[in-house]
């Protein structure tokens, strides 16, 4: 073969590549995005406050049900509102900013990997097995990725701003000289450039609007033991430059100021109750383990969770080489162990919390997935087995978890197919040390489920766990008054947000006869009370619908 036929060839290959890659990121992060109702109790309640920005005009305050609300600062409720004026579908405007935040992650971390890792030891395996490809895909296929970029709140945007500045650190590191690798030349340069300090400043600006000064906390943390470990420090402190500084004011500042000043008790009721007090006391209730954050890292990387193993091990090489003190991994490597250590130290755990350490993580899978099939047939055979066992469990979960019905019967044996077959093949693509074939065949399968379980099976729960259909039908109706009755607060908000008021609480002492949204168990306490007669569907799902009577004279 001449060279401009070879030529051809990897062009073509690396163009499949680059679309198939694009598709299986497009459908992770922004297929059906509506096909789900909003849930939870943060979902319509930060869609709400994003909304009442758009319809009234105040850029500045968050409120919820008119009242001012201080639980999170104001940059998801900035960019949901601009879906929301677009008039966009509500769940369309509520979690477009997490997809594209999730996209911006992913394509931050695939620039680190064509800037750390972009010749020699990791370039002969191909473009479309390197990091530049791998890492956002690896990131975008990831339960965490896939979760929180379908969910209406700060989280995704915390965790993007921070992986941009995170980016950015890494960038002026390596122009000083501080982060090397056996794939680049030695480069130093004793001015950084101001570009990249500003846009440093600016990113950690964004998270500190996203959810507070814990973007400070996790990107100062991270670079902070970096530095200590391998006595970069006085290279550290070079990114606390006056370009980063004048940048992270500028982005950071104003609103804070704004808002303080409108509001006396913001900066009580956020920085004391929603920042310290939730991080040393167990005051909101989500008390969990100091593990805890242990296993849901793992979980949070399915499908890709087998190739921690390999990570660990070219851990253990560049230890062994005495290269950790340059290695960009060891770098990568501190950005995602901090926020796990940081929050298994807190007195309030939320799965979110650890989600900023996800993308440094999808990256250093992806640089170890080649150690996985260079480092001996029993960890390449281990590997590949892993992975097929969690495709398997994963089929067989959607058939076991979602109701035999005709609407979701062939959309779960469609995934236990496809779970089944990526089994197959990446036991068979791994013992042939086919590492782009291995490595696509999960990816593409990770769509397909996403696609498969976005168009059927999900709505096909949406009555089960989301109050719109219940809320719309409120908002159209012209029976009058509802009520809800012992509902949690998930569905009150839910039922708030559709019907566009808030829901009274309906009390045992009013006497007349009533709508009421209830549970299984309000609406046994209503029957014991005699106020209720008639028959609710058995196969009824989620919150009940019930007619109360008016109370007889006794």
């Amino acid at each position: 073969m001449d060279n401009t036929t070879q030529t051809q060839s990897h062009l073509r290959k690396n163009t499949a590549a680059a679309f198939g890659a694009a598709v299986v990121i497009g459908i992770c992060l922004f297929s059906h995005l509506g096909a789900l109702g909003l849930v939870g109790p943060d979902e319509p309640r930060y869609a709400w406050i994003a909304r009442a920005m758009a319809q009234t005009g105040d850029w500045v305050t968050p409120r919820l049900y008119g009242s001012p609300w201080f639980e999170k600062p104001v940059l998801y409720y900035w960019t949901a509102a601009i879906g929301f004026l677009l008039h966009l579908p509500p769940e369309w405007a509520a979690r477009l900013p997490s997809a594209f935040a999730a996209l911006a992650a992913a394509l931050a971390i695939g620039w680190l990997g064509s800037r750390h890792y972009k010749s020699g030891r990791i370039a002969d395996i191909g473009f479309a097995s390197s990091p530049t490809v791998m890492a956002p895909i690896i990131f975008c296929t990831s339960v965490a990725a896939i979760g929180f970029s379908r969910a209406a709140t700060p989280d995704m945007l915390f965790s993007a701003s921070i992986t941009l500045a995170m980016a950015c650190a890494a960038g002026c590191m390596r122009r000083s000289g501080a982060l090397r690798s056996a794939d680049h030349p030695e480069t130093h340069d004793e001015k950084l450039p101001n570009i990249k300090l500003a846009l440093f400043g600016g990113f950690l600006g964004l998270g500190v609007l996203a959810k507070g000064p814990a973007a400070l906390i996790l990107a100062g943390g991270a670079i902070g033991i970096w530095a200590l470990v391998t006595s970069h420090v006085r290279v550290a402190l070079r990114l606390a430059h006056p370009a980063a500084v004048a940048a992270f004011g500028a982005v950071a500042l104003p609103w804070y100021v704004i808002c303080a000043r409108r509001n006396p008790d913001f900066l009580h009721v956020f920085i004391f109750q929603h920042n310290f007090e939730r991080y040393l006391t167990p005051v909101f209730q989500h008390q969990q383990p100091f593990w805890f954050f242990g296993p849901i890292t793992l979980i949070a990387l399915l499908p890709w969770t087998p190739f921690v193993l390999s990570a660990a091990l070219e851990g253990r090489r560049i230890i062994r080489d005495d290269s950790w003190r340059n290695s960009p991994g060891f770098f990568f490597a501190c950005w995602a162990f901090f926020p796990i250590v940081f929050f298994s130290l807190s007195q309030s755990k939320l799965p979110g919390y650890i989600l900023p350490a996800i993308p440094p993580l999808a990256l250093l899978l992806a640089v170890s997935a080649r150690a996985a099939s260079l480092q001996g047939r029993i960890l390449r055979v281990a590997t590949s087995v892993s992975l097929a066992v969690i495709w398997l469990a994963l089929g067989i979960a959607a058939v076991e978890y979602f109701p035999a019905d005709p609407r979701t019967a062939v959309a779960c044996k469609l995934i236990l197919a496809v779970g089944s077959l990526a089994a197959v093949l990446s036991i068979y693509f791994g013992s042939r040390k086919n590492l782009a074939s291995f490595l696509f065949t999960s990816a593409f399968a990770a769509a397909i489920t996403v696609e498969i379980a976005g168009l059927v099976m999900v709505p096909s729960i949406d009555t089960a766990v989301s109050a719109r259909d219940r809320g719309e039908w409120i908002a159209g109706s012209t029976e009058g008054h509802f009520y809800t009755y012992r509902l949690q607060r998930s569905w009150n908000y839910g039922l708030a947000f559709y019907a566009k008021h808030p829901l009274e609480e309906w009390s045992p002492e009013n006497p007349d006869a009533a709508s009421i949204f209830t549970t299984a168990q309000g609406l046994n306490e209503l029957k014991r009370l005699g106020r209720f007669s008639g028959s609710v569907n058995p196969e009824e799902r989620g919150i009940r619908y019930v007619r109360i009577a008016a109370e007889t004279a006794r």
